[in-house]
């Protein structure tokens, strides 16, 4: 499960700039350019991180994730299950990426699990321009143009089952709250089976940098967005 986006090194795992762009792109649809291979600011898309998480340990039905620290390309990270359920996600020198708390029945079946983690990685995939374009326009701010950071802050979800889970992803919620320079983005999601409730979840992002409300500006960004997915999805 996810065998193409990371490399076993031993006890650890890691991750090229190649694969976790093409993850973010092809699995995520995420196409921020910090993701990019070349990027100076370049990272591991954090929902990569939550997918490797769920893969190696399975899926429970209450989980929290919450991301420390910005991964770099090649570096390499040990998945720990600790003696109290929780899960780290650090360095060889100790320093932590990803934080896990779970509780709750967990189900190792790989097609519910891989389900579930394909699910939300396309749902937390369109955060730019499907959710912060409306949120950032409401309010009048927005990301600086030319060094936009958006940063994955936290996500955690509650399911009420685990037996014949074929889930679906819906935002119902969503909100921005603005302090100065920065902004908190909350968005919150149901969570479904077979068209049946079974959760809800929420996932919160952090804004950086933030500036007026440019139209023009905005309009640029979005385009520049789509381009860049019909490239890649041309190529």
């Amino acid at each position: 499960m996810f065998q193409d986006f990371y490399t076993q090194r031993g006890e650890y795992v890691v991750i090229s700039a190649e694969q976790a762009s093409r993850f973010a792109k092809g699995v995520a649809g995420d196409y921020n350019p910090i993701h990019n291979p070349d990027a100076r600011r370049f990272c591991v898309p954090g929902d990569l991180l939550f997918a490797l998480v769920l893969a190696k340990f399975g899926l429970s039905r209450q989980m929290d994730f919450r991301f420390t620290n910005m991964v770099g390309a090649d570096t390499p990270l040990k998945f720990s299950g600790l003696e109290n359920g929780a899960i780290h996600v650090c360095d060889e020198h100790g320093k932590c990426y990803l934080q896990v708390t779970r509780d709750g029945e967990t189900t190792q079946d790989s097609a519910a699990v891989e389900a579930f983690a394909r699910c939300y990685v396309a749902f937390s995939g369109k955060n730019f321009p499907h959710y912060l374009k409306p949120l950032m326009e409401q309010h009048g701010v927005m990301f600086n143009p030319k060094r936009p950071l958006v940063i994955y802050d936290s996500m955690g979800f509650s399911l009420e089952r685990l037996d014949g889970f074929s889930p679906g992803l819906t935002l119902y919620q969503s909100s921005l709250e603005v302090q100065g320079k920065r902004a908190d983005a909350l968005l919150e999601f149901s969570i479904d089976s077979a068209g049946e409730p079974v959760g809800v979840g929420s996932k919160k992002l952090v804004v950086s940098g933030l500036c007026d409300y440019d139209t023009d500006e905005m309009a640029a960004i979005v385009e520049e967005f789509y381009r860049l997915k019909a490239a890649y999805e041309k190529a």
